[in-house]
């Protein structure tokens, strides 16, 4: 692997973490409570929620976007 190529691994695994986190924040203080109710008012466990919303970041992105019609 030439070290461009690495580069750009790199670089691309940082630009995703970070649409990652940034969906995952806006998730969980604009829309957690739509689609969990009982999450009203409890924010202790936000924070655990937040490292699988960076992964899971397109799904999230995707059904948060169609069912917020």
């Amino acid at each position: 692997m030439s070290t461009a190529t690495a580069t750009l691994l790199v670089e691309a695994a940082t630009l995703y973490a970070a649409i990652g986190v940034g969906v995952g924040l806006a998730f969980l203080l604009f829309g957690l409570e739509r689609f969990s109710p009982a999450a009203a008012g409890s924010y202790a466990h936000r924070a655990l929620l937040l490292p699988g919303l960076a992964l899971l970041w397109p799904l999230v992105a995707w059904r948060w976007l169609r069912d917020g019609r």
